[in-house]
């Protein structure tokens, strides 16, 4: 009888005690989509439903040794990477994926939270788009990080898609997904997969008005890893997820909260 193997995914990203982001969120998606999450803390966050209340980036050489265990040991079918926290660690993850010859990575652009707390930290981003970008299969920023990299002041309008495109493939990515969730359009959100070939692949679901908003890009790019990770290609991988975040988010339930506030924007999680 055949030996079963199980797809296998490393996640790079920060802790999220309140388990809608981040490292917890990454290995439940990871799992429930049949792959093994291994795991690279780069930072530990206190937050709960509110926002993000604190952050601690673990010591450089601590996270360099959470790397080289695994990948000294395990061979990684894909790669999620998502909260850095700083440009050493980028180094560090830069000088791995080199080492280990790492495949079918894909770098979330985590730059800040929804509560507005600074997760890289500004003279990082520099680091990370000349390091990490042309060393990565796909980025996957929303348009606000899209904004951010190019200095721009997009909408999100499916007619400065290519541009978008353009700017972010100058910095040296070779495919990007631009999400849509913070564009203007109140009934589709519309994600569009470019590669270098300018070809722009849509990828559409109805707009769910819905409080379980935390951990939605973490959800998704750790999907796409995982799709990555058991051989599908690139925009099967990224339809798969797309349609995977949404029927999470469709069906998902809620958790007790121990007190109400008025005019409430508490974000739950996910999973």
């Amino acid at each position: 009888m055949p030996i079963k193997i199980t797809p296998t995914v490393l996640t790079i990203a920060g802790s999220d005690n309140y388990g809608g982001a981040g490292i917890q969120v990454d290995a439940k998606v990871i799992h429930t989509l049949g792959g093994y999450a291994f795991t690279a803390i780069t930072a530990l966050t206190a937050q709960n439903s509110t926002g993000v209340k604190d952050v601690f980036t673990i010591p450089a050489q601590i996270f360099k040794t959470q790397l080289t265990s695994i990948l000294d040991d395990i061979k990684v079918d894909a790669v999620k990477i998502g909260m850095l926290a700083n440009a050493e660690i980028i180094s560090i993850i830069s000088e791995a994926i080199d080492k280990y010859k790492l495949k079918n990575i894909v770098l979330d652009t985590v730059l800040v939270s929804s509560s507005g707390k600074a997760l890289l930290e500004p003279v990082a981003i520099e680091t990370m788009v000349k390091e990490l970008f042309p060393r990565v299969d796909i980025i996957t920023p929303n348009i606000p990080e899209v904004n951010t990299l190019l200095n721009t002041k997009y909408t999100g309008k499916s007619d400065e898609i290519e541009a978008m495109a353009k700017g972010l493939f100058a910095l040296g990515a070779k495919a990007v997904l631009i999400k849509g969730g913070h564009s203007q359009d109140s009934q589709l959100a519309t994600d569009y997969l470019v590669g270098q070939n300018f070809k722009i692949s849509p990828f559409t679901t109805t707009r769910l008005h819905t409080t379980h908003t935390h951990g939605t890009g973490c959800v998704l790019s750790s999907a796409i890893a995982t799709h990555l990770a058991k051989g599908e290609i690139l925009a099967k991988s990224v339809e798969l997820s797309k349609a995977f975040l949404y029927k999470t988010l469709h069906t998902a339930s809620t958790i007790k909260f121990k007190y109400t506030v008025e005019n409430d924007t508490r974000k739950e999680p996910l999973l």
